[in-house]
């Protein structure tokens, strides 16, 4: 009788622990963050073959190992240093490769995660952007994979969410590792530059401290980061000067490849780039986010007007990582791809967040109606329709279900 008394309070306890675990504020994105982690690391062997860049980036990283510098000049070193460092501790494997892609891109949510509650939107309006980020077949596949950009938007992200806390030095050095990772990170200043201009306007000499502490942290740690990749200190000047000549000379007249695609295709039409066939790794933005991005940035706008600093955040995300490259790509005729549209998903994620909550709204004000069932039934639908386009796009599920229409939204 004893035993069994002992054995009730303890699983009274239990119950208890479990129910105060249960309404944690930050259970649903540690469960989140826990799901997307085990399914990267149960692919990350597959295939034990160089999925696209990877193919110029890890014999670049073993070069670094090997003492014999970089020979991808157009780029920064700090992502392929991470690269290396992978390499270095679990060797010259696909988790060597991949595993501080994955670590990256997982911090990436988390750190979308704290963007979002720092713009004030409700825990559930959070709950819902960060599910669909983590879920988009881009986020998913860009952290499956040893490439520069999970580094580059990991440190992106940290300046952003530094800059909404005032803490305008550790965003402006954050800002230049972005930048050190690919110096596509830079285009983050543009996104808080329109937010501080329109939104704050306070503390100038502060702000403009930031743009400072970012030019100097990005001249200053090259050197640094050049070192440890070349074995010889390599002139600052010379680096930036060789980063923006190769960049720019890979244009649309003397470069072919199949996936090249204008700025205004990745919003006008979707798309979808393969990485690899077998298993296969696609860069899609989601069937359920692009189908979205004119909607969200229209409420957006809306939002905004009334006074909403998330809503405004988002837009200058998107204006800051996206609507540059149309100018640019008109001016330059430089090449891109559909995955630098990577960096501009989390702001189409914060509209469809705040969207998604407020149909909740709508459902459970207790008004009858059709349009309280329409806005009940519209969110769940999403939800899983997002969920099965990721599944059916992801390549932890690709051997086992095949890809309807692949045909038709290949460029």
């Amino acid at each position: 009788m004893e035993l069994l008394c002992k054995y009730s309070v303890d699983m009274e306890k239990m119950m208890h622990l479990l129910y105060r675990a249960g309404h944690w504020q930050y259970a649903g994105i540690c469960l989140l963050v826990l799901v997307v982690a085990a399914l990267h690391f149960s692919i990350v062997g597959q295939p034990p073959l160089l999925v696209f860049d990877e193919q110029h980036y890890v014999p670049d990283a073993l070069s670094i190992i090997e003492g014999s510098g970089t020979s991808i000049a157009e780029h920064p070193p700090l992502g392929k240093l991470f690269i290396a460092l992978g390499i270095f501790l679990f060797g010259d494997t696909p988790l060597g490769w991949r595993f501080f892609s994955i670590v990256f891109g997982i911090a990436c949510i988390v750190l979308f995660y704290f963007i979002c509650r720092q713009l004030q939107m409700s825990p559930r309006a959070t709950f819902l952007a960060t599910f669909l980020l983590a879920l988009s077949n881009m986020s998913f596949v860009q952290a499956s994979v040893a490439m520069l950009d999970v580094y580059c938007l990991t440190f992106m992200l940290g300046c952003f969410y530094l800059y909404l806390r005032g803490r305008y030095l550790h965003s402006g050095i954050s800002l230049g590792l972005s930048a050190l990772s690919k110096i596509s990170g830079a285009l983050g200043f543009i996104s808080i530059f329109l937010h501080w201009l329109v939104w704050k306007r306070k503390s100038p000499v502060r702000f403009y401290s930031l743009m400072l502490i970012a030019v100097a942290s990005f001249v200053l740690l090259m050197p640094l980061f050049d070192f440890i990749a070349f074995g010889h200190l390599v002139s600052p000047v010379e680096r930036i000067r060789d980063i923006l000549s190769l960049s720019s000379s890979l244009t649309f007249a003397n470069t072919s490849h199949v996936a090249l695609s204008h700025p205004w295709d990745w919003v006008l039409r979707p798309e979808m780039m393969y990485y690899w066939y077998e298993p296969r790794y696609i860069g899609a933005i989601s069937f359920t986010i692009w189908i979205m991005i004119i909607p969200v940035l229209i409420y957006m706008i809306f939002r905004a007007r009334r006074g909403d600093d998330a809503s405004l955040f988002g837009l200058c995300w998107f204006a800051g990582t996206y609507l540059v490259w149309i100018p640019m790509s008109l001016i330059s005729d430089r090449i891109s791809f559909v995955y630098y549209f990577y960096p501009t998903i989390g702001a189409i994620c914060i509209g469809l967040g705040l969207g998604l909550s407020q149909l909740l709204d709508i459902w459970r004000d207790g008004r009858e109606g059709k349009l309280r069932w329409v806005a009940g039934l519209a969110v769940p639908v999403y939800l899983a329709s997002h969920l099965a386009i990721f599944v059916i796009l992801s390549p932890v599920f690709a051997r086992w279900i095949p890809l309807p229409f692949a045909d038709i939204f290949a460029p």
